[in-house]
């Protein structure tokens, strides 16, 4: 499941990721658990009101790998 979202069609970063899950087009959102709770909570909570499934990952930095990216990613969210 990881290793898709390289090639995944995909938005980083929090902002973003809020957009796309606003305008339902998320399809599931990766969060990393070492990220500061006080960046991922509105995800959390965004994710909770429109049902979208999450996925938690250890470290920011295996995220950021993850998504092909050479630094930490806080949230990656794969679009449908």
């Amino acid at each position: 499941m990881l290793s898709e979202l390289r090639t995944a069609h995909k938005v980083i970063g929090v902002k973003q990721s809020k957009k796309a899950i606003r305008d339902g087009a998320a399809a599931e959102v990766y969060v990393a658990l070492d990220a500061e709770k006080r960046v991922v909570g509105p995800i959390y909570e965004l994710c909770s009101e429109t049902d979208t499934r999450i996925t938690e990952i250890t470290t920011m930095a295996e995220l950021g790998d993850a998504a092909g990216i050479d630094v930490g990613a806080a949230v990656v969210t794969v679009l449908r």
